[in-house]
């Protein structure tokens, strides 16, 4: 509808992660391309050499030549590219609005939600369709080094789709096949109360045309499924669920293999290159939503033994005189707890977290959250929180959340970050950035300090 006679399209914010895969199936589609941001990242750099013009910094003229506007939820009423698009009478939609209309056109699309472990799970997915010769399209939230980004347009009817509870995002998708990963109290200054996030779900879950797969050991992921009458596919650690894990064990470092079991069969043997407890359960999810697409047990195993993660999630940046740098997305209570306890669990000397929080809203409502999982670490050190879309009504700072770890350090600067960093890591050490925004500059900025001091 939205795309009908339209050539040129416009990204208000292309640098995003919701965004860019948007731009790229549009872009491999025919549609002329460009967009504009307010910070260079390394998202923008593969825009450009996709061969679409990118303007940073947002003026009323980046719009020219545009028949379409696609716009942020983040994106400020005052924006001017947005108030330029508005007054000129070119037709404008939101981003959740614009991938509703992409997986509408698909008739097996898998939507992968739950509050942790889309990313992960919507790339392994990805891999193994990919693989199997399935040539699905995709919207991730993480760059898949297979497909070079975080989207591609495919030539079959299957697509898998990362599906964002934020603001409802994900009811304006079109799931033939619901994932749900797990569902905790996140975004409540949207949602309010957990309840409000579990109803979200259930409506979802309700759109599903042909089946829900979700994890059967979650007590409110089945709170969300109660009244839903679609055939379900649970999966989880627990035997009663239709796929579940046995014989897991560590194979040293990162990897783990155990045997995919469905309903006391056992289907295949698999090897994961992700650490945690919690990436065989999203594992389990990627393979039951893969054999229902018509995969073979063998072909998912094949593509779980060449997935070795998605971008910024648990990606180890570089090894340097026996310190490793890591960087993970880590930015909810449950995600640093998991990520923590993963990295704790691997045989590295001390492990260092170094957390950015992510809007002034979640770090008031989840302080005492946070103040209990940070210190997994041995050694907490923070930066100030990034707001991005809100302004700081909360009367909340960095320094409030480390006054509750004891040890922490705060910084102003990824510079006097990694400045401190440098001068407290030790061979052996594991040093890991969390956060969601961008946080991994401070990584960046470790590695060319040790580097340097290398040399």
């Amino acid at each position: 509808m939205y795309l009908e006679g339209k050539k040129h399209i416009h990204f208000i914010g292309i640098g995003g992660s919701g965004m860019f895969p948007i731009a790229q199936i549009l872009h491999a589609e025919g549609f002329t391309i460009s967009g504009s941001d307010n910070n260079e990242t390394d998202t923008l750099a593969l825009v450009r050499k996709m061969g679409a013009k990118v303007t940073l910094g947002q003026r009323p003229e980046n719009i020219e030549g545009a028949d379409l506007i696609v716009y942020t939820a983040a994106i400020m009423a005052d924006n001017p590219e947005l108030i330029a698009a508005k007054a000129s009478g070119i037709p404008t939609i939101e981003r959740s609005e614009m991938l509703g209309e992409l997986t509408a056109r698909y008739s097996h699309m898998i939507g992968v939600s739950g509050t942790h472990g889309k990313t992960t799970t919507s790339a392994m997915l990805t891999q193994i369709l990919l693989d199997a010769g399935k040539d699905p399209s995709c919207v991730i939230g993480g760059k898949l080094p297979a497909i070079g980004g975080n989207g591609r347009a495919g030539s079959s009817e299957i697509m898998v789709c990362e599906s964002c509870e934020f603001v409802d995002t994900f009811l304006k998708l079109y799931p033939d096949v619901a994932v749900i990963l797990n569902i905790d109290a996140d975004h409540l200054d949207y949602f309010k109360t957990l309840e409000n996030i579990i109803r979200s779900f259930h409506q979802f879950a309700q759109k599903a045309t042909k089946a829900v797969i979700y994890n059967g050991d979650d007590d409110n992921t089945k709170k969300a499924l109660v009244g839903i009458e679609k055939p379900l596919i649970s999966f989880g650690f627990a035997d009663h669920n239709d796929y579940y894990p046995e014989n897991i064990r560590s194979l040293g470092g990162i990897d783990t293999a155990f045997t995919v079991m469905y309903q006391g069969k056992a289907l295949t043997d698999v090897t994961i290159h992700v650490p945690g407890r919690h990436n065989i359960l999203n594992t389990l999810a990627a393979v039951a939503a893969a054999i229902d697409a018509g995969v073979t047990p063998e072909e998912c195993k094949k593509g779980i033994d060449a997935f070795f993660g998605a971008g910024r999630r648990f990606e180890v940046l570089a090894k340097i005189d026996g310190i490793t740098i890591a960087d993970d997305y880590a930015h909810h209570p449950a995600e640093i707890e998991a990520t923590l306890k993963a990295a704790k669990a691997l045989p590295f000397q001390r492990v260092i977290a170094v957390h950015q929080p992510f809007t002034y809203s979640r770090t008031a409502m989840l302080l005492s959250d946070f103040a209990k999982v940070l210190p997994i670490a041995d050694e907490v050190v923070l930066s100030e929180i990034m707001g991005s879309r809100e302004k700081n009504t909360y009367n909340i700072y960095a320094k409030d959340l480390a006054a509750l770890i004891p040890g922490c350090k705060q910084f102003a600067t990824f510079e006097e970050i990694a400045d401190y960093v440098v001068s407290v890591a030790r061979e052996g050490d594991l040093v890991i950035t969390l956060g969601c925004g961008d946080i991994y500059k401070a990584a960046k900025l470790m590695i060319q300090k040790l580097q340097e001091k290398h040399q």
